[in-house]
């Protein structure tokens, strides 16, 4: 059985589990999705969810209970949402601990602060997607072998790397599953 653990140190984690476990009943796929807070946990699961929060905490939360070198060294995949994406990157406009998963450079609340936030449709994998963007990051600096998803303007919102996906909006506030769908198929195909 497939296990998509929603990283539960911090930030919206129910309604990433909401989410997931809907997607999950929609695709009708032999799985669940659980919170998980412990390495051992994090090692039980074949695609993890980190959701937005505060980027600062979750990364040393990540480091002090050892969850980052289990991710990486398992290559679990993940998709990071707002400030997921921040722990996903290489490098920020701010010193903090990151999972270095995806090279790339991520500016943290890149649209501004708090009352900046809003609402945009973007265009995700050749289609519209309701994007949510709170405090929001995006990629300014990725390389040729990250694959830029989506972008408003010059800022790229979303990125595919290997196994991982980072969306610099909230899907899991919209009632669109298609974000957890692709996320859930890639899972999928890393199991079989």
């Amino acid at each position: 059985m497939i296990r998509i653990g929603i990283l539960d140190l911090q930030g919206d984690v129910s309604e990433h589990l909401e989410m997931t476990t809907r997607t999950l009943e929609k695709m009708g796929i032999e799985a669940e999705a659980v919170k998980i807070k412990s390495p051992s946990e994090v090692a039980d699961c074949q695609g993890i969810i980190i959701s937005g929060g505060e980027s600062t905490i979750i990364g040393k939360l990540l480091q002090e209970e050892g969850i980052d070198q289990v991710i990486r060294d398992r290559k679990i995949p993940v998709m990071g949402t707002c400030a997921g994406m921040v722990l996903l990157a290489s490098a920020t406009d701010y010193q903090q601990p990151l999972l270095n998963l995806i090279p790339m450079k991520v500016k943290r609340n890149g649209f501004g602060r708090q009352k900046l936030s809003f609402q945009q449709e973007i265009e995700i994998f050749d289609q519209k997607y309701p994007g949510i963007f709170i405090r929001a990051p995006y990629a300014y600096e990725v390389p040729p072998e990250v694959e830029v998803l989506s972008q408003i303007q010059d800022k790229v919102v979303a990125v595919r790397y290997q196994n991982n996906l980072a969306l610099s909006f909230h899907p899991e506030l919209s009632d669109d599953t298609r974000m957890h769908e692709y996320f859930i198929k890639e899972v999928a195909k890393c199991v079989e």
